[in-house]
């Protein structure tokens, strides 16, 4: 029954147009191409992944973090592709399911505004089993840490050690986002690589079993 529901889940986000169809801003202010929610939504996966929006590569391709960032990703927590799209091990759910496209400097724009206020709550209730939430970037530290959050993205993280010994189910640790654009911030903040990612890999190992 709980696979159904979630079935039945996984098509309404397949199927979301608000960012095309009813944007925020009005028709000036629509998605410039067709939606594609790129989620993985689990009934047993224990692990989060709450990134900020699929980029280019993911769009084209349908799978998460399927680029650059996703191989560092996937180092961090030392699993490979398999375990990484095994669904019952990870579950992946951006801040934005589409990719936004692009700002006039050629980056990704931030998560659809239309995104989060429809669907996030919904679709984390779905997936009461979840014990570990890693927020990545601050959208998601915003959303899931709320006023827990320090003043920026570096305080956040740097202060992982309390975020994760907070007494909240399930738990969240805050990280950076693995695009290549942070390579300078990881080589500023070594205790990211020193401190860390070691917590981080026996988290994942423990929850993986």
């Amino acid at each position: 029954m709980a696979e159904r529901t979630l079935d039945a889940l996984r098509d309404e986000v397949a199927a979301c147009r608000i960012c095309r169809d009813t944007p925020l801003g009005g028709a000036t202010a629509r998605l410039p191409h067709e939606p594609r929610p790129v989620v993985v939504i689990s009934s047993k996966a224990r692990i989060l992944i709450a990134g900020q929006a699929p980029g280019l590569k993911v769009h084209e391709s349908g799978l998460p973090f399927n680029d650059a960032s996703g191989d560092r990703l996937r180092d961090w927590l030392q699993v490979d592709r398999e375990a990484f799209y095994d669904r019952d091990r990870f579950a992946i759910v951006p801040m934005g399911f589409c990719f936004p496209g692009y700002d006039a400097k050629g980056s990704d724009l931030p998560p659809r505004r239309e995104c989060a206020p429809h669907w996030r709550a919904r679709v984390i209730s779905a997936m009461p089993q979840v014990e570990l939430v890693l927020a990545i970037g601050q959208y998601a530290q915003a959303w899931h840490m709320g006023v827990t959050r320090r003043e920026n993205m570096t305080e956040t993280v740097r202060a992982w050690r309390m975020s994760l010994s907070c007494s909240r189910s399930p738990a969240i640790l805050p990280l950076p986002h693995p695009s290549w654009r942070n390579t300078g911030w990881i080589r500023r903040n070594p205790w990211f690589e020193a401190e860390l990612l070691p917590v981080l890999r026996e988290q994942v190992q423990t929850l993986l079993g």
